[in-house]
């Protein structure tokens, strides 16, 4: 059953983490706070946060790798094709091999189930964009990116944040 409570917090947060507006000033804001929140507690991520159309923020913490990035565009190659979080596929899909069923007709190279992605939503336009975290356990990644998200847009993000995952 945690599967599912875990489905349905997500889809709320995708609800309820809307943008009135999404601009480059907005990018620029969320991604400094990710990136301030990863120098101060030690977390080796990459953050990477776009429009469909374009890349609006970028920055690698110190122990993040070479293949961050990659990881991160293939959850935005996700979130662009699914509009939803990668991490709810993740739960919905249940596939260890983090591919996509065959039927599904996506290749490993460019698509991902593993969480860090988050749909950018604006008021009255949809899902517009995406914030990749990439570099922690994917559920961890998710957390950062929801609570960025809740902080800047005054979100009470202990009604919003998943519970610590059972062991």
């Amino acid at each position: 059953m945690a599967f599912a409570d875990d489905i349905a917090l997500i889809k709320k947060q995708e609800a309820e983490l809307v943008f009135p507006v999404f601009d480059e000033a907005v990018a620029f804001k969320i991604g400094s706070a990710i990136r301030d929140r990863a120098l101060a507690q030690n977390l080796p991520i990459i953050v990477d946060i776009r429009t469909f159309d374009r890349p609006l923020f970028y920055a690698a913490m110190p122990g993040s790798n070479a293949s961050n990035p990659d990881w991160a565009r293939r959850k935005t190659n996700v979130v662009r094709r699914f509009l939803r979080s990668t991490y709810r596929l993740v739960l919905e899909q249940q596939r260890p091999d983090r591919s996509f069923k065959p039927g599904e007709g996506l290749d490993m190279s460019d698509y991902v189930l593993a969480g860090g992605g988050f749909p950018v939503t604006v008021k009255g336009a949809g899902v517009i964009g995406v914030i990749a975290v990439s570099g922690l356990p994917e559920r961890e990644d998710h957390g950062v990116v929801v609570d960025a998200l809740c902080s800047h847009l005054g979100v009470d993000g202990r009604e919003l944040a998943l519970p610590p995952e059972a062991k």
